[in-house]
């Protein structure tokens, strides 16, 4: 009896949890969240704070070691928006972790700071998987609180509220909360072939490729999102969806929703503006992409990537 990858769990029970951005443990005690939380919290002993110049996170270096927290006393010179500063949750010892907005600028920081970006966080790995767990939700809510100053509907200031989790209108009292835009990244499997569909992106480094993707749009299932923008970028119908993983990405607030797809059809039409070139792969060609990049001038996505756990999991799945 043949089995399918669409009838089981394997080969991880919770997949989410081997992406990076994913392993931020933080109570957020959300059901406590007050107009007091953020001034209790930075009167706490041992609090940390994240700081953000624009999208960058400002670490702490001495030539060896970097460091992304900050105690409230060390963060002076780097001019502090404590009004927004937003409150991420609690480590088990009952340690309160905040990220702050900081107004100098990212050119103007002194030599022992260095900022970095999300992407070149986890690319260089630049802090352990935890803090960057942490930092994907400080990037999201502090990228979305600065961009939503003012009012959609009449356009006057708005005001953080709960810790920046809400703001709210001083003139007309509308209320908004923190956004996550959903993302659909699939790999589509050619059973009867065994092969898996993969394409590359103008901007991607040289000999990558990837798993299609792209944005849910309004009152359309993840299912159908799947089937959607597969079928667009690269002609091929598909059946049957099967959720795999997710990944939090803050650049700035998606999520990043994984599964495999049944191919359907197998001649390939891309969409020559959004894929540069787009190919059906065999388990071995997906494999030596992911054990030696580069190796056969074609690469996949780094590790931790949810594109990467996509091709990982499927090539290791009858193992």
């Amino acid at each position: 009896m043949s089995h399918s990858l669409f009838d089981s769990d394997v080969p991880h029970p919770e997949p989410s949890n081997l992406t990076a951005f994913a392993a931020n443990d933080l109570n957020r005690d959300s059901e406590h969240r007050d107009e007091q939380s953020v001034e209790k919290a930075l009167a706490r002993e041992g609090t940390h704070i994240f700081a953000f110049a624009r999208d960058k996170l400002v670490l702490k270096h001495d030539g060896q070691v970097l460091d992304p927290l900050f105690a409230r006393y060390e963060l002076q010179e780097l001019q502090p928006d404590w009004d927004e500063t937003v409150l991420l949750g609690y480590r088990k010892s009952g340690e309160p972790r905040l990220a702050v907005p900081v107004g100098i600028d990212v050119e103007d920081l002194a030599s022992q700071y260095k900022p970095a970006d999300g992407r070149t966080l986890f690319r260089e790995m630049l802090i352990d998987e935890v803090l960057l767990g942490e930092f994907a939700q400080a990037a999201s809510l502090i990228r979305w609180n600065g961009d939503n100053r003012f009012c959609g509907r009449c356009g006057s200031a708005m005001e953080i509220h709960i810790g920046g989790y809400k703001r709210v209108c001083a003139a007309c009292e509308h209320m908004i909360f923190p956004r996550t835009d959903p993302v659909v990244i699939m790999l589509t499997i050619d059973e009867s072939r065994d092969l898996c569909l993969l394409g590359r992106s103008p901007h991607f480094s040289p000999g990558m490729y990837s798993c299609l993707a792209g944005f849910v749009e309004p009152g359309e299932t993840i299912e159908n999102a799947v089937r959607r923008e597969t079928l667009e970028e690269s002609g091929i119908r598909t059946g049957r969806i099967r959720y795999h993983a997710s990944q939090p990405w803050p650049m700035p607030h998606s999520l990043m929703i994984g599964c495999y797809a049944e191919a359907k059809s197998t001649e390939i039409k891309r969409d020559e503006t959004e894929l540069e070139d787009c190919r059906w792969f065999t388990r071995e060609e997906t494999l030596e992409m992911l054990e030696r990049p580069g190796a056969n001038g074609k690469a996949s996505p780094p590790k931790g990537a949810i594109a990467h756990r996509l091709m990982r999991d499927w090539v290791e799945w009858k193992r």
